[in-house]
């Protein structure tokens, strides 16, 4: 009644406070408030209490890097921090010929100056052409056991995974040419036995893939990147480039003893012939063989005109003679790979067999049914199927070029070795030292004359036995 000067809305606001007030209190909330601060204090009681931390006086001072802190050492200046590279960590290669300099050529110019002096010396020596042939099983075994490796012929070539090697074909020097994945290739004149025997050149800004010595001129070193293939040439001391593409090379072989053209695979799939007698960095001829990628190019030993190429689950023969711009069929599949193929290479002496890598974990021997017809390959009935033989990327099973049925590759299995196989799957030999190679040697070279096998690794390390 004291409010009937207020408006209908504000007593009615105010009846429903008064309402709600006196529900409110019938819930007794506050006894409910009373009971569940009693049962929380009852439960604290039986909880482990942490320990009160300790004041900051109290506490012993850490040592703190003054280095992380950024704070000026007492006795000396701080160095300034170099400003930070861009995008690349390493300057980039520039096009067209570089000076064959090291890259530690200021500390050891004079030692380098000796390896590349010994490297010109053996390629004027004429290797003896003599027909060797092809030494039958039970005497190339017993070469094999008498192959060891030491410890002095064990080093880091490269800074990083070994992509590809190459060995100088000189009887006299042990000469190993090593390319990583950084653009990096390393030469390593084992025979010196000292620590000047290495050193390392920057001739790409890619993975090296794929390195040949010349078969008409040692003195020339091919190495392959994926934007470029250049000519190491030790008797001017220059890498020349001999062709550029903005697509990404995989590897190439040699379609003529002169070394004068060479067919080049593309990771995309396509091939290319290349001729280092035309001026200009392009290649004659870019050809669509139809694969999704191609990892290696192989050319047949005696009849050139052959090619061989892998990737993906394909493998196929081509003959360059009839390569155009599309529609290239092959002359002969090999088939049967159910995943990625590594490589594939012909064998050495008649190219009538050739062994392929798959990831599938089996190592196949294809051979032809006529040495002299390469149009008809044939599936050797034995493979070899086992998970020690799985090889890591990249993994090559090459042939050695002083035996027709026999070839190397390297192992996962335990203690780690590379493996020499015959073509009819038999294990004719395992190289391995416990105290030297503990890691898989997934890219090897095999002298073309002498009983020596270089093993490259994932840490650009190299095994000489």
């Amino acid at each position: 009644d004291g409010d009937s000067h207020l408006s209908a809305y504000e007593r009615k606001r105010l009846k429903n406070i008064t309402e709600n007030a006196k529900f409110f209190a019938s819930l007794k909330l506050h006894e409910v408030s009373a009971r569940l601060s009693q049962i929380a204090t009852k439960r604290q009681s039986h909880v482990t209490k942490r320990r009160k931390p300790k004041k900051v006086e109290d506490e012993t001072t850490r040592r703190r890097s003054m280095r992380l802190l950024r704070v000026e050492p007492l006795d000396f200046p701080l160095l300034e921090t170099p400003a930070r590279p861009g995008v690349e960590e390493y300057p980039q290669v520039p096009v067209g010929p570089l000076p064959m300099v090291p890259e530690d050529q200021v500390e050891n110019s004079k030692w380098t100056e000796a390896l590349l002096s010994t490297w010109m010396r053996i390629s004027e020596l004429k290797v003896d052409d003599a027909d060797r042939g092809t030494p039958d099983i039970k005497r190339y075994q017993e070469s094999l056991s008498r192959m060891v490796l030491s410890e002095e012929n064990v080093r880091k070539v490269v800074k990083a995974r070994v992509c590809s090697m190459a060995i100088h074909p000189s009887e006299s020097t042990i000469l190993v040419a090593a390319g990583d994945k950084q653009g990096h290739v390393g030469l390593w004149n084992v025979s010196c036995r000292s620590e000047e025997g290495a050193h390392i050149f920057i001739p790409h800004n890619f993975q090296v893939n794929c390195m040949h010595f010349s078969p008409c001129n040692s003195a020339h070193l091919l190495s392959l990147s994926n934007d470029t293939l250049r000519c190491g040439d030790v008797t001017r001391a220059v890498f020349d480039e001999i062709c550029r593409s903005e697509e990404n090379f995989s590897s190439f072989d040699f379609l003529e003893e002169n070394a004068s053209t060479a067919i080049v695979g593309y990771w995309d799939g396509d091939v290319a012939v290349v001729d280092r007698r035309t001026p200009g960095m392009s290649s004659e001829l870019s050809a669509d063989i139809g694969f999704r990628r191609t990892r290696t190019v192989h050319v047949h030993p005696v009849n050139k005109q052959y090619f061989l190429a892998a990737g993906s689950v394909d493998v196929c023969v081509f003959d360059v003679r009839y390569l155009k711009a599309k529609g290239n069929k092959p002359l002969s599949s090999l088939t049967g790979h159910t995943k990625s193929v590594a490589s594939a290479y012909f064998s050495p002496v008649t190219g009538s067999r050739v062994v392929t890598v798959c990831a599938d974990d089996k190592l196949r021997i294809f051979n032809s049914k006529n040495i002299q017809v390469l149009l008809i390959f044939r599936k050797q009935s034995n493979k070899i199927k086992t998970h020690e033989n799985s090889q890591p990327k990249p993994g090559w099973a090459i042939w050695d070029p002083k035996q027709e049925h026999c070839f190397v590759v390297g192992s996962m299995a335990q203690p780690r070795q590379i493996q020499v196989f015959q073509d009819t799957g038999n294990l004719l030999h395992s190289f391995c030292n416990v105290d030297c190679l503990s890691s898989v040697c997934s890219i090897n070279v095999v002298h073309p004359s002498q009983n020596i096998l270089v093993g490259g690794n994932s840490s650009g390390r190299l095994h000489v036995f």
